[in-house]
């Protein structure tokens, strides 16, 4: 019951006035019994007859067909109802995240790196509607994911990232580098919007490409460059050599430097904003914010199938009446 709806449940109150006709009923049935005063009974003693005991059936009978009735003119029926949504202004995103090995620093916990696997997961999660690439970079940078529309992809690629990013990519951080790679991934979308999300928890200091020359081509390709600068004020527990002997990362407390002042300038010049995450909070902060920003147009259509329900309940309305009436003029035929 609880997928049917009805159309007209205003019909419901007739189901009042259904004890007033049990009430006429009976006060009928009383003035239609003759009586007749004898000063005893013992010669009238007769067992009742089983089908005078069931003449009341025929009254219930005619109850239970007009509650059919009132319950399908209140129109009970089901509907099943489809959703086709597509996106009218699609985004396609890139996210240029940095992975260098200062992003194991343990200021956020556990770790950056992780910390921002987790927030940048969850935002994927929160695109249903948009392309999303992924490139990273340390030394030097290149396209983990293409931009796609299937998710999965790029949040296995996410969850895959390791602390190893100086392992496979030359060491240093080039801001220049990751974000000219992500600039070359949207260069040639069809989107109505194309968006970067560049991350860095440093200071450029190596690569072939200017981050300021790779902003102006950015700008060029109407490309709009949201950055980030993780890391707390002050100074953070971080890897500063590798151990030989265990092969483990050897930690220090050092001064965090992020060039803010470029992060800044990039994103102004793209029409962008810089954010700061200093804390894990600030991080899913940052890409909720940047999430309210960038919102894609839903355009949603609803199809709606109603499957009518009352047809049944007239059929046995009308079952219930003809079996009344065919008992009255039969068996009940001779009685009062």
């Amino acid at each position: 019951m609880k997928d049917i709806t009805f159309l007209n449940p205003g019909f419901f109150w007739l189901f009042a006035a259904l004890p007033f006709a049990i009430a006429w009923y009976i006060w009928k049935r009383r003035q239609q019994t003759a009586t007749l005063t004898i000063s005893s009974l013992n010669g009238f003693k007769v067992k009742p007859s089983l089908l005078g005991r069931l003449k009341p059936v025929l009254f219930a009978l005619r109850i239970l067909a007009l509650s059919c009735i009132i319950v399908a003119m209140a129109r009970p029926r089901t509907v099943d109802i489809n959703s086709k949504n597509h996106s009218t202004r699609g985004i396609d995103i890139v996210m240029a995240m940095d992975i260098s090995g200062s992003m194991l620093a343990e200021d956020l916990k556990p770790n950056r790196l992780e910390a921002l696997k987790k927030v940048a997961a969850e935002f994927v999660d929160d695109r249903p509607n948009d392309r999303i690439g992924l490139v990273v970079y340390a030394g030097e940078s290149y396209t983990r994911t293409p931009v796609t529309s299937d998710k999965q992809i790029v949040k296995d690629a996410i969850k895959s990232l390791d602390n190893k990013g100086e392992d496979i990519l030359a060491p240093g951080t080039g801001i220049g580098v990751g974000l000219a790679t992500a600039i070359n991934r949207l260069r040639d979308s069809k989107a109505k919007s194309r968006i970067i999300i560049l991350l860095t928890d440093g200071v450029n200091n190596t690569g072939q490409v200017d981050p300021r020359t790779a902003a102006d081509i950015a700008k060029e390709y109407g490309i709009k460059v949201y950055t980030i600068g993780i890391g707390t004020n002050g100074r953070a527990r971080s890897p500063v050599a590798i151990d030989r002997a265990t092969g483990k990362w050897v930690y220090e407390n050092v001064e965090v430097k992020i060039d803010e002042e470029l992060m800044k300038e990039i994103a102004k010049k793209t029409d962008g904003t810089y954010f700061r995450a200093t804390s894990n909070s600030k991080l899913k902060s940052i890409y909720g914010q940047i999430n309210k920003l960038e919102t894609s147009e839903i355009k949603e259509q609803k199809f709606y199938n109603y499957n009518e329900k009352f047809r049944p309940l007239v059929w046995l309305a009308f079952g219930l009446l003809l079996a009344e009436v065919v008992a009255r003029k039969t068996l009940y035929r001779s009685f009062i």
